[in-house]
């Protein structure tokens, strides 16, 4: 068996099933205080359906990962793309803030498919040196997703109410599903008979832990991606009911903050031959601590205005940008026998993580604006430390 050429054509398929994730996510924003409203719920409450989905979407990796090293890549991706486009009819149809939520946990244990998959994907095809500059270049053209998302949302909401947003998501997975049946050939050469069995899962898994390095690049990114969750969260809040953006707007201004996170995705792949992945992730994350320590400032000096909230987050999306595909591919690198397991045990801490920060900032809302400020802050700073601690200096056993 031998795995699929690289091209372009594949990396734009993986590209679109990797932002099915944050698609998932972005693009229903704008219409939480509208949901709120429906569903007579407190911003907590509708803040569960980015919590719990993300909850689903750890858990599911840590299944998809272990059984593609020994089933392959391809047949596991249908699986998750089929659960997906029937969760997604039960969020169209959902009459309660508890079965929309219910169905968004389902909707990702589908959706967790496209990432996991996608990057051990990249991994096969691309070997350890070409991915993190591939998976720079995915993650720039997966910003448009959410860069462009939140408006059409907004836009989707005001004009068609809040299920047009899943009416969206059902299309767009049901033509991935087609997309990958009739494209996507099996990329994992290297299957492991005995991937899925407990003691080898928890054997596996023991090893990646062990690897402090690997730790460090997990640490790392999912700090730094909690920082961008704690926005994503917060936002529609702070910014439609603090400061009065109407849908459209809110989708606009998210729109500015993830350009940012383009802009570091493209310079990524552009600067990642020339200053190597640990360089430009450094440099990410010290960016992201440093945007992060003056939102807080700001907030803490009561400088009450957007400007004060965009504008240090479009710097911290720019960090996250450097510091994701660096993080990913770096981490997965050591590991082709098993980039299911490594990919999936990296995007169930992202999400943990993420989910754990998104809970919180949402219980603290009703507390004011600073709650927002505050994850940022946080998270930011705890993504340079991780770096310090365990990946300056180390090398590979």
């Amino acid at each position: 068996m031998t795995a699929p050429p690289p091209s372009f054509g594949l990396a734009v398929l993986l590209t679109t099933l990797v932002a099915l994730g944050p698609l998932s996510t972005d693009l229903y924003l704008p219409a939480l205080p509208t949901l709120a409203r429906v569903f007579a719920s407190d911003a907590a409450g509708v803040q569960l359906t980015l919590s719990v989905f993300l909850a689903g979407f750890a858990v599911g990796q840590l299944f998809y990962g272990p059984l593609s090293d020994r089933f392959g890549r391809r047949p596991l991706m249908l699986g998750g793309l089929a659960i997906y486009c029937l969760a997604t009819i039960g969020c169209i149809l959902a009459q309660s803030i508890e079965m929309l939520i219910a169905a968004r946990f389902v909707q990702a244990i589908g959706a967790c498919a496209g990432p996991v998959l996608g990057r051990a994907v990249v991994r096969d095809v691309w070997g350890a040196t070409e991915s993190a500059r591939i998976i720079a270049y995915m993650g720039g053209a997966m910003a448009i997703a959410p860069l462009f998302g939140p408006t059409l949302g907004g836009f989707l909401t005001v004009l068609f109410g809040w299920q047009s947003n899943f009416v969206i998501l059902l299309l767009v997975s049901t033509a991935q599903l087609i997309a990958v049946t009739r494209l996507l050939g099996e990329s994992n050469i290297h299957r492991h008979p005995g991937a899925t069995h407990p003691r080898q899962v928890a054997a596996n898994f023991r090893l990646l832990l062990g690897d402090r390095r690997y730790l460090g690049y997990v640490l790392t990114f999912s700090f730094s991606y909690s920082a961008l969750f704690a926005f994503i969260s917060a936002s529609s809040f702070v910014l439609s009911e603090r400061h009065g953006l109407t849908p459209e707007v809110f989708g606009m201004s998210f729109g500015l903050v993830v350009a940012g996170y383009l802009l570091g995705s493209v310079a990524s792949g552009k600067l990642v031959r020339r200053f190597g992945g640990d360089s430009l992730l450094a440099f990410g994350a010290w960016l992201g601590a440093i945007a992060g320590l003056c939102m807080a400032a700001l907030e803490v000096a009561g400088v009450n205005s957007i400007a004060a909230i965009l504008g240090p987050m479009f710097f911290c999306t720019v960090a996250t940008g450097l510091v994701m595909p660096n993080a990913i591919a770096r981490a997965l690198a050591p590991y082709p026998a098993m980039a299911g397991s490594a990919s999936a045990l990296m995007g169930f801490v992202q999400m943990t993580l993420a989910a754990l920060v998104g809970i919180a900032v949402g219980h603290a809302l009703s507390g004011g604006g600073g709650a927002l400020a505050a994850g940022v802050a946080i998270c930011t700073a705890l993504a340079p430390l991780s770096y310090l601690a365990l990946i300056r200096g180390r090398r590979h056993a």
